[in-house]
């Protein structure tokens, strides 16, 4: 039977789960403050990366567990040409870098800057473009050889950043 294969897959994946817990906090309590000041001040989050970035706009934009105004996000194109122009500053970068060529995540991270932009990226083991990234971007970098436990903890940390979002704009929701 395969079933113990498919359950190796949950305890692969909870096993990654807790050995990021910790190591993640600090970043995405950074990562959660950029998402907050750039709404607060007018700012809108541009994420780029494949379909978790996708997700992530469609979460800012129509709610993640309750009901709020839409947020501004928009998922843009692989590509520094959009980014170059939309991107304004204050406005932040959420890239998803598990689809992309490194050149590419580069390139994206660097317009950005010329845009007076942060960046907020999600990667694997930390990218070989690394050194690109400013004192002002998080890197939310989960090592991991599988791609899909990477991006199943990814997944994750989308939601745990919206809902942190929408506990700092609106306060504890009501249990129900």
């Amino acid at each position: 039977m395969l079933e113990p294969r498919l359950q190796q897959s949950f305890f692969d994946c909870a096993d990654l789960l807790y050995q990021v817990a910790e190591p993640l906090g600090r970043p995405m309590g950074e990562a959660l403050q950029a998402c907050v000041g750039c709404l607060t001040g007018g700012g809108k989050l541009l994420t780029v990366g494949g379909p978790l970035a996708a997700h992530a706009a469609s979460l800012l934009v129509r709610g993640f567990e309750r009901e709020r105004p839409p947020l501004a996000a928009l998922t843009i194109a692989p590509d520094p040409t959009p980014l170059r122009a939309l991107g304004h500053p204050g406005d932040l970068l959420l890239l998803f870098d598990d689809l992309l060529a490194a050149p590419a995540a580069q390139a994206l991270v660097e317009a950005a800057h010329d845009q007076d932009m942060a960046v907020i990226a999600f990667t694997g083991a930390a990218p070989a473009w690394r050194h690109a990234l400013a004192e002002t971007d998080v890197l939310l970098a989960v090592a991991h050889e599988r791609a899909a436990r990477v991006r199943e903890v990814h997944l994750l940390m989308l939601h745990a950043l919206v809902d942190g979002i929408d506990v700092q704009l609106l306060g504890e929701q009501d249990p129900a």
